[in-house]
């Protein structure tokens, strides 16, 4: 398991202990157990904070980790749960919508920002895949997958729709490019 899935499975599995919490029937236990969590997050976010602090106050080295900090997954989301991200949010999806064009752009697509509101994002999907029955959904696919890693913090997401365009080959999908080589047979 690579170390960012092996990172999400260990968030998931928080949140499912976390979630159990009010299972518990007996609310005394119920009050110490989200006391304790309370507790923890609190310590942990000082003990963040301090340590993002000292980096950030050794010049120019510091400044170099906390960007090298930001481009770690598990790092960079920590600092995000403890307010502590140095990237707000609106360059962060911009920063997203940056990292997938090249790959829309590939596939004949591309995605606009429509706008950013208390962390509502709105985009608009243009263009298509050629010769993908399915080009706006995989399309739609990519750029969340893109923004809810770089702002999981991310309040809603809507997505406006993608116009197909007419395949070049009317309609029609050579087998060879369903094969995978994009080249039709003559």
């Amino acid at each position: 398991m690579s170390e960012s899935k092996h990172d999400l499975a260990r968030f998931a599995e928080i949140e499912q202990l976390v979630n159990s919490i009010s299972d518990i029937p007996d609310s005394g236990a119920r009050s110490v157990c989200v006391e304790l969590l309370t507790r923890l997050l609190e310590l942990h976010g000082a003990g963040l904070e301090r340590i993002v602090s000292m980096i950030s106050q050794s010049g120019a080295a510091g400044a170099d980790i906390v960007q090298r900090l930001t481009r770690d997954d598990l790092a960079a989301s920590l600092l995000l749960l403890y307010g502590l991200h140095p990237t707000d949010f609106e360059t962060r999806v911009k920063q997203a919508l940056d990292k997938v064009r090249p790959q829309l752009k590939s596939h004949g697509g591309d995605v606009a920002l429509l706008g950013i509101d208390d962390g509502a994002v709105r985009l608009r999907l243009d263009g298509s895949c050629h010769g993908c029955p399915s080009s706006s959904l995989t399309l739609r696919n990519v750029i969340e997958e893109a923004i809810y890693a770089a702002a999981p913090d991310i309040a809603s997401l809507e997505v406006a729709g993608v116009e197909d365009r007419p395949h070049a080959h009317g309609g029609f999908v050579p087998l060879q490019i369903l094969q995978g080589n994009g080249h039709a047979v003559r």
